[in-house]
């Protein structure tokens, strides 16, 4: 178990990274540029992601998640049951659920958008605000999952 959450753990962390990575810099870097060429260069990379190891991560540790979870409720005991289960809840909650709820339904309207210049610079500010407050809760939601799953390893 301890090594199950010893990868789970650092997988979580390699994502908090590339999050915080579009929280910090790549999403300012793309506003500074005309609203045409941020989006375009948006909806690049999400097209892009799709064949990606980071995809690989996001949605293999859905299942990982889940089974901690529940491995959490029904075999774990002491702080390792708590940190278990609230790194799988941080992860599908603050990570799976802002992703599918809200940053990718943003990224399809704007990737529709693609060549219709007025309407991708009008939606292109909101796009990018809304989005990065949203990448903000999974950067948060995938370091607790971390925190927690790394620190339930040391303990079991």
């Amino acid at each position: 178990m301890e090594w199950i959450l010893m990868i789970a753990g650092l997988a979580a962390a390699l994502l908090a990274g590339v999050f915080l990575g579009f929280s910090d810099f790549i999403m300012r870097g793309l506003v500074q540029a005309p609203a045409s060429q941020g989006a375009a260069g948006m909806v690049g990379l999400n097209r892009t992601v799709y064949r990606s190891v980071f995809m690989v991560l996001l949605l293999g540790l859905v299942p990982v998640s889940g089974s901690l979870g529940l491995f959490a409720l029904w075999q774990l005991e002491g702080a390792a049951r708590p940190l278990t289960f609230v790194g799988a809840g941080a992860y599908l909650i603050g990570v799976l659920a802002v992703t599918g709820m809200g940053n990718v339904p943003m990224n399809n309207r704007l990737d529709a958008m693609d060549g219709q210049l007025r309407e991708t610079a009008d939606y292109w500010p909101h796009y990018a605000q809304k989005w990065t407050r949203l990448n903000h809760a999974r950067t948060a939601g995938s370091t607790l999952a971390a925190a927690c799953w790394l620190a339930a390893a040391q303990i079991v």
